[in-house]
């Protein structure tokens, strides 16, 4: 499991376009017959990608986590973005579909990842953050993820948010997890942007075509970079940067977060006449 160091404000401005994706982008983690992990130092969060096409992939604790199981101190969410499979949590299998969602506590020692169709098999998108709390595990369908309509096409950013893992939902110890789909026509995604001081957010974008990408801008408004994304490639956004982007077509992207609190509201507005 690669550790990822984040880059700070104040180095931030300085960097190359290498230095910006080598620090806030991870990308290749998604592969056919594998599980690829990233721990990242910011709010110490683990990110990857389990893909079992044939034999059932079962999550370790890699080294680096000092446990004797993953979630002996973590929570796991897991978004299925892939075809139909199943999630075995302690010897209890659970079926996920095509965008439902799996809450896996702290203090499950067994978790399998399954797919029921080799031929179409299922991508397991994970997110971890340490978890001083027990919650149960919890399955979450795309139907039962509140989905809120929100923009326009006049505003090219017409979309739908889909909340799995939240206060008012699926209850976690600090995760927050959800899905925002971009209508046909549409291309922004979070404008105006927001930063959050008290949690990081990762965005994992997906649904694009081999030729198609997002360009995911950060930085603090009023210095602004911006980050090439290609499908399933995944952006770590600290407290301190916005994020937001823009795509060649519609796409959506997983938005989850960790930190102090998970009031999905709390966030410090960027108008875009503040943007640079």
């Amino acid at each position: 499991m690669k550790t990822v160091q984040m880059a700070d404000a104040v180095r931030f401005p300085r960097m190359t376009t290498a230095e910006l994706r080598e620090s806030f982008l991870l990308d290749a983690l998604c592969q056919p017959g594998q599980l690829h992990l990233n721990a990242v130092d910011l709010d110490r969060a683990v990110v990857g990608f389990a893909v079992p096409p044939d034999d059932p992939l079962e999550l370790p604790a890699d080294p680096a986590l000092r446990a004797a199981y993953f979630t002996e101190r973590r929570e796991l969410g897991a978004l299925n973005i892939g075809g139909a499979g199943a999630i075995e949590v302690e010897g209890r299998s659970y079926d996920l579909h095509p965008l439902d969602v799996l809450y896996i506590g702290r203090g499950n020692k067994q978790i399998r990842f399954l797919s029921n169709d080799p031929s179409a098999p299922a991508i397991y998108y994970l997110l971890s953050y340490p978890a001083h709390a027990v919650y149960p595990v919890a399955l979450v369908r795309r139907k039962e993820a509140q989905p809120t309509e929100l923009g326009s096409l006049e505003d090219c950013n017409k979309r739908t948010i889909c909340k799995y893992i939240h206060l008012q939902g699926a209850r976690s110890c600090q995760l927050v997890l959800g899905v925002t789909h971009l209508a046909p026509g549409s291309n922004w995604n979070t404008l105006p942007p927001h930063t959050h001081s008290r949690r990081s957010e990762i965005y994992m974008y997906f649904n694009l075509a081999a030729d198609a990408r997002v360009m995911h801008f950060m930085g603090p408004p009023e210095e602004t970079r911006h980050l090439v994304v290609a499908d399933k490639g995944i952006a770590v956004s600290p407290g301190w940067s916005i994020h937001a982007g823009a795509g060649t077509r519609a796409y959506s992207f997983c938005w989850g977060m960790g930190g102090e609190n998970q009031d999905y509201a709390d966030m410090e507005p960027a108008p875009v006449d503040r943007l640079r």
